[in-house]
Order: structure tokens, then C-alpha cells, then sequence
């Protein structure tokens, strides 16, 4: 891996993710919206690690700049990790509509749009891989979170099919379902220490990941076994439950 493109990269785990890519001398593309905010990030990675990193503009909701954004990316392009999303908050977007629709376009339809894109890119030279930050809260909607949820399963299942797709062009998809993360975007929510971890540990994990050539993975390793149990719950009894 020698040049790696990070969407959203000013999130918690976008930033360790570029933070562990710089310790292995990777060139980054870091894009996000404002992009400018991560000028001092870029420069202290430079300072540390040496490599070479660029800035982009870049906003998941733009489609219409979408491809024009996908032009300018290097033909050495070998990664691309989309890890921009949105969590909301299920109240309001039930009232909402603007909250609920900037929740599904963000977690999914922005997702897909700019990911088709280097898709067809990596496609085309029979080499890439792709990252997709999906989310264990797609695995099973629940009341509390079901607009996040849902846009993430759609995600989980895009993912999916694209691996299908671009298997026999040499192009790898990795699936990373996190459980609880504390980062900025969860700072409001109460997590339990046990099964909850750090965007450092989770940027760790999927490099070990793509090492591995794995498919899938969930962060930690715990949630796989927990969301086995809410999926295998029958309806009449997880409907009763306030989840």
C-alpha cells in the first residue's frame, strides 16, 4: 500500500487510521468537508512520519461534484477507506424530515455515490481495495436508532454486493462493522466499557484486517457474537424490548 484516500477523514477514526497508515510511510489523500481544518493535522503527521499528504475538499452530499472529485484522484490510488457518517438523533428525525433524510444520505446514498465511482476506477485497472465503515447497528433495526440503522444495513449490503462484483477484477472490499466507539459522534451516549473501545483500536484492527484479506470484521470482536443473539431473537419478544 504506497497512496491511500480517506473519506471523512477529519472523524475520530479517520484521523487514527491516517495516523497508523503514516507510521507505515503511506501517502494520504485526506477529504472531507472544510478540508482545511485538518491543515494542522496534516502537518504534525508530516513532522512525525515523513510522508507525503494532501488535502481535498470533499462533501458526501455534493453528488454533482462527485465525479468530477473522482477525476482528480491519482492513477496509483491503491486504498480508499470511506469512513464519513452521520448518527443524528432518532427524536428529531422522526419529526424532522430534513434530520431524517441527512441521516440516510449521509450513512448510505452519499456513500454509494462516490464509492461507484473509484469502484469503476479500481475496476478498470484490476487493482484496488475498498474500506466501508458500515456499523453492528445495521445488523437489526431497533426504536432507538432505526434511520442509522437502517441506512447502515443498506451500506452493510452494498458492501457486500460490490465484493461480489469486483472479485474477479482483483478489487477487495473490507466490511467494518463497529460496536460502541467513543468518539465525538457518540460523546453524548453511555457506553459500557466492556464492549465499547477507542478509534485507535479500531484503526488498528482493520489494517490487521487488510493483512488478513478478511471480508468482514466488527470492532470488537465481541459484537459478532452479541448481535447473533438480537438477530436470532424472535419478533415477539424483541418488539417488547427497549433497545
Amino acid at each position: 500500500m504506497k497512496t491511500a484516500l480517506i473519506l471523512g477523514a477529519k472523524s475520530d477514526i479517520a484521523k487514527a487510521i491516517a495516523t497508523e497508515l503514516s507510521k507505515q510511510k503511506v501517502n494520504l489523500l485526506l477529504a472531507a468537508r472544510n478540508a482545511n481544518e485538518l491543515a494542522n493535522f496534516k502537518i504534525d503527521l508530516q513532522n512525525k512520519y515523513g510522508n507525503t499528504i494532501s488535502i481535498i475538499e470533499f462533501d458526501a452530499l455534493a453528488y454533482a461534484t462527485h465525479e468530477n472529485f473522482g477525476e482528480q484522484l491519482p492513477t496509483n490510488l491503491d486504498v480508499a477507506f470511506c469512513v464519513f457518517g452521520f448518527l443524528g438523533e432518532q427524536k428529531n428525525a422522526e419529526t424532522n424530515r430534513a434530520e431524517m433524510f441527512r441521516i440516510v444520505e449521509t450513512n448510505y446514498t452519499g456513500a454509494i455515490s462516490i464509492l461507484e465511482i473509484i469502484a469503476r476506477q479500481f475496476e478498470k485497472k484490476k487493482q484496488g481495495l475498498i474500506v466501508g465503515i458500515s456499523s453492528v447497528a445495521g445488523e437489526r433495526g431497533r426504536q432507538s436508532n432505526y434511520f442509522y440503522g437502517s441506512s447502515k444495513a443498506g451500506f452493510t449490503a452494498y458492501l457486500s454486493g460490490l465484493r461480489n462484483r469486483l472479485h474477479k477484477s482483483n478489487v477487495h472490499v473490507l466490511t467494518v462493522k463497529p460496536g460502541y466507539v467513543k468518539t465525538a459522534m457518540t460523546a453524548h451516549l453511555q457506553m459500557p466499557p466492556v464492549i465499547s473501545t477507542s478509534p485507535d483500536v479500531v484503526a488498528k484492527k482493520i489494517l490487521n484486517a487488510i493483512d488478513a484479506g478478511r471480508n468482514e470484521i466488527y470492532v470488537p470482536a465481541i459484537w459478532r457474537v452479541i448481535m447473533r443473539v438480537i438477530k436470532d431473537m424472535p419478533e415477539f419478544i424483541f418488539k417488547r424490548l427497549k433497545l
